[in-house]
C-alpha cells in the first residue's frame, strides 16, 4: 500500500504519523519505508538520520531526472535502513528544494509515481511524507499514491483550510490519479477533556468527513519521542499514544476510504 499523509498546513504532525504508522506496521512483521519529499527533512530526523551525511535519497533521485547522474541506480539503490528492524528510509535534506522549480519546468511530476511503485513491489507499505504546502512535491505524492491521510489537529485555522485541501485532492483524482482513494482524516493532539475538539471534530463528521478512529492524543511523550529519533511506538510500545497508532495501523488495513465528491 502506498499512501500520502498530506496537508497544508505545518505542524499537524505529518511526520510523526508517517513515521509511528510505519512503526506499527513493523510491530506485525511487515516491511515499510517511508519517503521522505520535505526538504525540511523531519522523518529523515526522526528515523535516526542526517540527510547532509551524504548517502543518497530523494534530492539525488530527483538529480537524476534532471542529469545522467545516479541515472543506473535503481529504487531500492536509494533506500536506506534504520536502527530498527524493517523499517526503512529514503531520506531528504534541504538542497531538495533547489531542485522543485526545475523539476516543475521540466514536467517531471509522474515521474515518482515509477519511483514508489517500484519500491511497492518490494516493501509492505510505503509512506510519503510531504511538505505543508500544495507544490511539486506534494503534488507528486498525491499522484502516486494509492490512498491519502489527512493529519487535522482540532485547530480553527487547520478547520477553515481543510474543505479546501479536499477539494485540491479531489482535482488531482480527476485530472491525475483516478484510483487515488482518500482514507480519511487522522485526529491529532486531541485533547479530550477540552470541548473545543471535541466540537471540531463533531463539525468535520456533521459534513460528511470521513473521520478516522481511534483519535491519537497530545502527550510530551511525542516530542520526547522526537528528540530520541525514536517513533514514540518503538520507544515506549505500550504508552496510550503508542497503542492509538498501533489500533489506527490496523484499522486502516480494514479501510476502503472513500471518493471526495461524496463529501458535503
Amino acid at each position: 500500500m502506498i499512501r500520502t499523509i498530506f496537508n497544508q498546513k505545518g505542524g499537524v504532525g505529518k511526520s510523526t504519523i508517517a513515521c509511528n504508522l510505519a512503526a506499527a506496521a513493523t510491530r506485525i512483521g511487515r516491511r515499510a519505508v517511508v519517503v521522505d519529499l520535505d526538504p525540511q527533512g523531519n522523518s529523515t530526523s526522526y528515523l535516526g538520520h542526517d540527510g547532509q551525511d551524504g548517502v543518497v535519497g530523494m534530492t539525488e533521485y530527483f538529480e537524476s531526472l534532471l542529469s545522467h547522474k545516479y541515472r543506473s541506480m535503481s529504487s531500492d539503490d536509494f533506500v536506506r535502513e534504520t536502527a530498527f528492524p524493517g523499517l526503512f528510509l529514503v531520506s531528504a535534506n534541504r538542497e531538495m528544494a533547489d531542485l522543485e522549480q526545475k523539476l516543475s519546468a521540466r514536467h517531471k511530476i509522474l515521474k515518482l509515481r515509477a519511483f514508489v511503485r517500484d519500491l511497492a513491489a518490494l516493501y509492505d507499505d510505503v509512506f510519503l511524507d510531504t511538505p505543508p504546502a500544495f507544490n511539486f512535491f506534494s503534488l507528486s505524492a498525491l499522484i502516486a499514491a494509492e490512498t491519502v491521510l489527512v493529519p487535522f489537529d482540532c485547530d480553527e485555522f487547520s478547520r477553515d483550510a481543510l474543505f479546501e485541501l479536499l477539494q485540491n485532492i479531489e482535482e488531482v483524482r480527476d485530472d491525475h490519479n483516478s484510483s487515488l482513494l482518500f482514507e480519511g482524516v487522522v485526529i491529532n493532539q486531541f485533547q479530550s477533556r477540552a470541548n473545543y475538539p471535541k466540537h471540531a471534530v463533531a463539525q468535520l463528521s456533521d459534513a460528511g468527513v470521513l473521520v478516522l478512529e481511534p483519535f491519537v492524543s497530545m502527550s510530551v511523550k511525542v516530542r520526547e519521542s522526537h528528540s530520541a529519533r525514536k517513533p514514540l511506538v518503538l520507544m515506549e510500545p505500550r504508552h496510550k499514544i503508542s497503542q492509538e497508532f498501533v489500533s489506527l495501523y490496523s484499522a486502516l488495513s480494514g479501510t476502503g476510504g472513500q471518493l471526495l465528491h461524496s463529501v458535503a
